[in-house]
């Protein structure tokens, strides 16, 4: 399965590649790019660390069995839940062909954890999170540092995904302001 997805992620990258390769010269093909190459490494991070979410689930770490003081629940159960959520907006980001699906909800789930982070603070759990699960473990990572890239990721994923929202926004906006100048006509002056 990881094989057949990072088939997919290298043929939609080699395709835009390529199609914007004939339009570089226009500026808004330039932002269409990194538009693009935004969704494709969003689809990726989301990939990674959802599939570390569900294989920790099943994992047998001591705060798996440890309830969330957010939702309630155990951490083994909000990991695997997460995870898949993770995996299929993922799967929108590389699978997609329009871009929009994908940046409500790549918005949605990074402004979703910026409050779950928000509400750790605010209740005064300041442990590292844990939002790869047992892979530090694995690849011998300390917490604290896991803790921090996440918290980049984070910042990627929020300020990635609302700045292509508001300029797909405004770029819709300036298309409908001309639109309707255009209709309206010359004015004469009497």
């Amino acid at each position: 399965m990881f094989i057949k997805v990072l088939q997919i992620v290298l043929h939609k990258v080699l395709d835009l590649l390529f199609q914007t390769k004939r339009h570089m010269q226009s500026t808004l093909s330039k932002f269409m790019l990194l538009k693009a190459l935004f969704c494709i490494s969003a689809g990726i991070i989301l990939f990674i660390t959802g599939l570390a979410k569900v294989a920790s689930a099943f994992g047998h770490a001591e705060i798996l069995s440890q309830i969330d003081p957010i939702f309630g629940v155990s951490f083994k159960v909000l990991m695997l839940l997460i995870g898949c959520v993770e995996i299929v907006i993922a799967f929108f980001c590389l699978c997609l062909r329009t871009q929009k699906v994908s940046m409500v909800l790549v918005a949605w789930l990074s402004s979703s954890f910026l409050f779950y982070r928000l509400g750790l603070q605010f209740i005064g759990w300041h442990r590292p999170c844990h939002c790869l699960g047992n892979l530090t473990d694995a690849l011998h990572i300390p917490p604290p540092t896991v803790d921090i890239v996440m918290k980049i990721v984070l910042t990627y994923l929020l300020l990635g995904s609302y700045a292509n929202l508001f300029w797909s926004w405004k770029k819709k906006r300036k298309s409908g302001v001309e639109a309707l100048s255009s209709a309206e006509g010359p004015k004469s002056i009497s």
